[in-house]
């Protein structure tokens, strides 16, 4: 039986790419991929092999690529480093095909789209957990390793974790790197290169999650990657306008931080905001969007009919069209020292990595909202006990009835109604938490606490431009005030579109919206809605010689 990981193309489909590559030869084993490549090609075997091989056992195959198998995963069509190496076998004949050559063709031909894609998803998830990648040192408590924990873990980079707190030996293994403890966190690639306290720009560089932008004009610029900034992008590349898409930290947003979502329609049994946001990353990739992370958006001006955003890590750019979908952070408490123990025992999302931290452990739930709910149900697989702090009464007043209906029924799960957390108190990290439930206050060993309180919209790089409501959510389409189209002499021949804001060609979707529904099928809808607003704006006689 064929491995999915691994099919073979049919002899149709090879004679097709065959018109986007160059056929070479080698007639003694040659490393044609090696570990740490940015911008790596994609190879068909014709005869001969390419040994797959783990960076880290150099003499283990992982496997052998045969005739009309092919190399590569997802990674090939972003541009992120390549995590194996790849070695021909002796008189091994290849076609060579460059990725932006591999994006054309898997545009064109449904069929090898298909093979190539599920067979790329498939090793994409097998290589993560059987290839260690980087190496990350640190401790579990310091806030500088969880941000690139949690960086890394939500962009999918390969790495192994090695928790200072419990490695035995770990002071001699970093003698022999002539490194100490107050040098952590550190990270050691595979060549054992060493980088001490990165930051996470440069973990976006070094890993190709940052990729360096061009100098050109894009049809359409989507500021955010949440669930709306790739409904978008997906849509906008797929009918053939030339798209860039950035974010401030990875793919997701406020959905990626889900544990596990069952109300979206077509996953009956559910799925994760990070798998739902990865597969929308690749998807996007795939109709030729180019995405690149981390860019924290800092301003934006309209020079003639161009917009100019000026973002960390690049030169300014350009485009046609601004989509801002940069959506809403969780409130922090308002607490003394909660700054002190984020990433320390205080987050905002629950993850895989999160559940592995706080094992047999009390934990803590501030919301009632369904992200709320989610976590406590995941988390409560891995922790002894479960608090879910509520400020009102009635635990379903947010919260869908079928979270709901789980929390009632979890053993080890304890909702506190009529509640608040009034003090974090710790250490270096967090150790105990302070609930105060009507009148009473009652200390907790609590030594993770997950927030999902509040919404706060991230538009501080549009504030004052925009018209926005009074909590700062962008106005759009007729919800916009009369005073502040009067602005722009482009709405005095038009009415501004349903998501344009009072900017023309500024659009805005998703959680930042003022009136929408936080919900992520709602967010994925008015992404993929957009576009149709945005072939109406690139219409107009002035991008007419410029446009696709």
């Amino acid at each position: 039986m064929i491995d999915p990981k691994f099919p073979e193309l049919t002899n149709a489909q090879v004679a097709k790419l065959k018109t986007y590559g160059t056929i070479e030869t080698y007639k003694e084993p040659t490393v044609v991929l090696d570990f740490g490549d940015q911008h790596y090609d994609f190879f068909v075997v014709l005869s001969g092999g390419i040994r797959i091989i783990d960076p880290d056992q150099k003499d283990d195959n992982l496997t052998i690529h045969k005739k009309h198998q092919f190399s590569g995963s997802s990674s090939i069509l972003s541009h992120r480093t390549v995590g194996v190496c790849g070695e021909t076998l002796e008189n091994t004949q290849l076609l060579r095909i460059k990725p932006e050559k591999l994006k054309s063709a898997i545009a064109k031909f449904s069929d090898i789209s298909d093979v190539l894609l599920n067979a790329f998803l498939l090793r994409e998830d097998a290589l993560k957990h059987s290839i260690q990648g980087i190496k990350l040192i640190g401790s579990e408590h310091s806030n500088e390793t969880y941000a690139i924990r949690d960086f890394m873990d939500k962009n999918d980079i390969w790495y192994k974790y090695i928790d200072s707190d419990k490695e035995e030996g770990l002071v001699q293994m970093l003698e022999t790197f002539s490194l100490t403890t107050d040098d952590l966190p550190v990270l050691i690639n595979s060549q054992n290169e060493i980088s001490i306290r990165p930051t996470i720009d440069e973990i976006g560089e070094c890993t190709g999650v940052r990729i360096k932008l061009d100098d050109e004009v894009y049809d359409v610029l989507v500021v955010g990657a949440g669930p709306a900034g790739l409904a978008a992008s997906v849509y906008a590349a797929s009918e053939g306008l030339k798209v860039l898409t950035i974010d401030s930290n990875s793919p997701g947003g406020q959905a990626g931080k889900s544990s596990k979502i069952e109300n979206y329609l077509g996953f009956p049994t559910g799925i994760s905001g990070r798998d739902l946001a990865n597969n929308g990353y690749i998807q996007a990739q795939k109709f030729g969007c180019t995405i690149s992370v981390p860019h924290r958006v800092e301003s934006i001006e309209r020079k003639a009919d161009i917009y100019e955003v000026h973002a960390s890590n690049t030169s300014p750019i350009k485009a046609k069209t601004v989509i801002a979908a940069t959506g809403a952070a969780y409130r922090k408490l308002p607490l003394q020292d909660i700054d002190k123990f984020e990433g320390a025992g205080v987050y905002y999302s629950a993850t895989s990595m999160h559940a592995n931290m706080c094992k047999d452990s009390d934990i803590g739930i501030v919301g009632g909202g369904n992200s709320a709910g989610q976590a406590a149900i995941f988390l409560s697989n891995y922790a002894h006990k479960v608090y879910v702090i509520i400020r009102n009464e009635d635990i379903g007043a947010k919260m869908s009835d079928y979270l709901v209906q789980r929390i009632m029924a979890c053993e080890n799960i304890e909702v506190l109604t009529n509640s608040n957390v009034v003090k974090v108190d710790g250490d270096t990290y967090l150790e105990e938490v302070t609930v105060k439930k009507n009148e009473t206050l009652v200390e907790n060993d609590i030594s993770y606490l997950f927030t999902f309180v509040g919404a706060k919209p991230c538009t501080e790089w549009l504030d004052t431009i925009i018209d926005t409501d009074a909590k700062g959510f962008v106005h759009t389409g007729l919800s916009i005030c009369d005073y502040a189209l009067k602005n722009e002499s482009e709405f005095n021949q038009r009415k501004p579109y349903t998501f344009e804001t009072s900017l023309p060609g500024l659009f805005a979707v998703g959680d930042v919206r003022s009136g929408s529904v936080k919900r992520v099928a709602s967010a994925v809808g008015e992404g993929s809605i957009v576009v149709s607003d945005i072939h109406k704006f690139l219409a107009q006689d002035k991008f007419a010689t410029t446009t696709n």
